[in-house]
């Protein structure tokens, strides 16, 4: 399933470098733009791994307030 995401990207000291404005955390760099894209939809891919759900027995959930 493909899903649209937002690549913000900036130019800094000669390397293209950017984030994915909707997925805090998924920061990359390349060479070129393709290099910088291509790079951000693997660390996409290494973040949705990583947040796998782990199973784990009597867990409980409570919804907290938290200032912003």
């Amino acid at each position: 399933m493909a899903k649209q995401l937002t690549l913000e990207y900036w130019v800094d000291d000669g390397w293209y470098v950017g984030r994915l404005k909707e997925v805090p955390g998924v920061f990359s760099q390349g060479e070129t733009l393709e290099e910088l894209e291509e790079n951000v939809r693997d660390a996409y891919q290494l973040m949705l791994e990583e947040v796998q759900p782990i199973t784990v027995p009597n867990v409980k959930y409570k919804e907290i307030e938290v200032a912003v």
